[in-house]
């Protein structure tokens, strides 16, 4: 039998075979780079992507808080025109409801009385007069009881007048302030 050495041939196919593994392997390193480095694009522009969308949901949201904040502005003054118009409306509405009050003073003196001090609080009125006797005080007090326009007098000091005053007495007293209802409203 004839002797075969096999021994380089088996040496050259480990050398190839070791080659074609060393090939693979970089080969595998320069795919695995290649899909690390795709991965790393892929992901540096959908970050970019997702921040430029953050940047104009910012923007678009500084604008809404611009146009809020100019609502608010408005509604502001809107409240301030609408009270203006109510304390406008209030005042028109009370005008001849003054005018009436005087006119009841007025008609509820009896004579020999005179005013000397009229103070309006709320809707009390303090007055302070001057009367020949407190018989006319009580005839006061009687009329603004029967008045339409007051309501609840209560005379609180009756005092001898000053001697430049002599044979009067002067007097304080309060009474309430009402507003009649219209006529014709009742039912």
């Amino acid at each position: 039998m004839a002797k075969i050495n096999l021994r380089p041939w088996r040496e050259e196919l480990r050398a190839e075979k070791q080659k074609q593994f060393v090939v693979m392997i970089l080969g595998a390193a320069i795919i695995a780079g290649g899909l690390v480095f795709l991965w790393n694009s892929d992901m540096d522009s959908r970050i970019a992507y997702q921040q430029s969308r953050n940047a104009y949901i910012e923007t678009a949201a500084k604008k809404l808080d611009e146009q809020i904040k100019e609502i608010e502005d408005l509604k502001r003054k809107r409240d301030e025109l609408l009270a203006r118009m109510q304390v406008i409306q209030d005042l028109q509405g009370k005008r001849p409801v003054i005018v009436r009050v005087f006119d009841e003073l007025v008609r509820t003196l009896p004579d020999g009385l005179f005013y000397m001090d009229l103070r309006r609080i709320d809707d009390s009125l303090d007055i302070v007069g001057m009367a020949e006797s407190n018989s006319r005080i009580s005839s006061l007090m009687r009329q603004f009881e029967e008045s339409d326009w007051f309501t609840d007098p209560n005379l609180s000091n009756v005092s001898a007048a000053d001697s430049r005053r002599a044979g009067y007495s002067e007097f304080s007293l309060s009474v309430k302030q009402k507003t009649p209802e219209p006529e014709g409203e009742d039912e």
